[in-house]
């Protein structure tokens, strides 16, 4: 099976999609043998090249064409194909947004993480806001297949998209490799990791921290690990004036081993957000044996199972005495810190390469059977 994957989220920070991509691109690759996979990532940038090292068996397309251009060539002109910027033909090619990569003969994939530039297009980058929510629908309908990480945003897409469910399939994220660390750090601090934006719903982290400082007069520092959007400086500046001054801290985006550091010197982490499709934060975590306090919202519940504690986001309150409960609750800590790895350990990067590979030939049948196709060749 011949597949061809957008490697472009992964080239710069390793976050979110980016994140997925790198990892299955990985994982794929252990399977190159056993299944049959020729396996190929491309990349499209005038200033972005590749500096993760791919694995031996992995081919890499790299050519110098503006991101945007290519991106808007592709979403309204539906060319070049892929075809006509690598060498070779594929079986499958893997688009890693909800929007498709045009090609002449492949079975087509795209992924959908979440829906939340449908249900707010106010919150996404230019590029997103422009073209996700016009083109979404007609995207998933054309799709071969189209791949999401968890059960609860392949029941979004379903019903707010039309689509059968059986044509969507779940391939979460696999945890990270770490071992659960022996005990929990004397002095911590409390730790949100994601992206300062809206959605994430930090404003009302801050409003529920900032309670906590009025109750209690020793608390852990509150840190913000993740890169910040355009529009969070207003909530930044928070952190500048009392009662927050001093006690939170904005660290930016952190790489693999200083944000490993971050989670091993936790208390607690404090996921608040709005809505989310998957929730990578969570299962590092868990890995860990760190206590979560998370949103009941989006898919994050479905990653905690019984392994942390859900709040409602919009209830400060609920938020700021759930974070205290955790930190005086010895018990309750102990059961959360052991719940965790646990949990984590369902979610395997094998297990979302074989779901992956398994949508992939769901999708060349899928293509076959609608244009009454031949049986490929390398089919069985």
């Amino acid at each position: 099976m011949r597949i061809l994957i957008d490697y472009r989220p992964a080239l710069r920070q390793k976050t979110g999609v980016g994140l997925w991509v790198a990892q299955l691109v990985e994982e794929l690759a252990k399977h190159t043998a056993t299944n049959k996979l020729d396996l190929t990532v491309f990349s499209s940038s005038l200033k972005d090249r590749f500096t993760r090292t791919l694995p031996a068996t992995v081919k890499r397309v790299d050519r110098r064409i503006p991101v945007r251009m290519l991106n808007w060539l592709w979403h309204h002109r539906t060319w070049p194909a892929i075809e006509s910027l690598t060498p070779g033909v594929f079986d499958v090619v893997h688009s890693p947004s909800p929007l498709l990569i045009p090609t002449r003969h492949a079975a087509r994939i795209i992924s959908i993480h979440d829906l939340d530039f449908l249900y707010h297009p106010e919150r996404s980058v230019r590029e997103v806001r422009r073209d996700y929510p016009a083109l979404i629908r007609d995207h998933a309908n054309r799709a071969d297949g189209i791949v999401v990480p968890s059960n609860h945003t392949r029941n979004e897409v379903s019903r707010v998209l039309n689509l059968p469910t059986n044509r969507i399939v779940v391939c979460p994220n696999g945890a990270p490799n770490w071992l659960p660390r022996d005990c929990p750090p004397e002095r911590g601090h409390l730790l949100f990791v994601g992206t300062i934006n809206p959605r994430k719903n930090i404003d009302r982290l801050l409003e529920a921290y900032a309670q906590l400082i009025e109750r209690r007069r020793t608390l852990p520092r509150l840190v913000l690990a993740g890169h910040a959007a355009r529009e969070s400086r207003p909530t930044l500046n928070r952190l500048t004036r009392p009662p927050l001054a001093g006690h939170v801290y904005h660290e930016g985006y952190v790489d693999s081993h200083r944000l490993r550091t971050l989670y091993e010197e936790a208390l607690i982490v404090v996921l608040p957000s709005l809505d989310e499709g998957f929730g990578i934060p969570a299962l590092e975590a868990m890995t860990l044996g760190v206590p979560v306090v998370a949103a009941s919202r989006g898919a994050l519940p479905e990653v905690l199972g019984n392994a942390g504690l859900l709040i409602d986001p919009l209830d400060v309150a609920e938020l700021s005495s759930t974070l205290e409960k955790v930190l005086t609750d010895q018990q309750l800590y102990a059961r959360l810190s052991a719940a965790g790895p646990v949990q984590a350990r369902r979610f395997s990067w094998r297990a979302s390469a074989d779901a992956l590979i398994r949508a992939y030939i769901a999708a060349i049948e899928f293509k076959r059977l609608r244009l009454g196709d031949k049986p490929d060749a390398y089919r069985n």
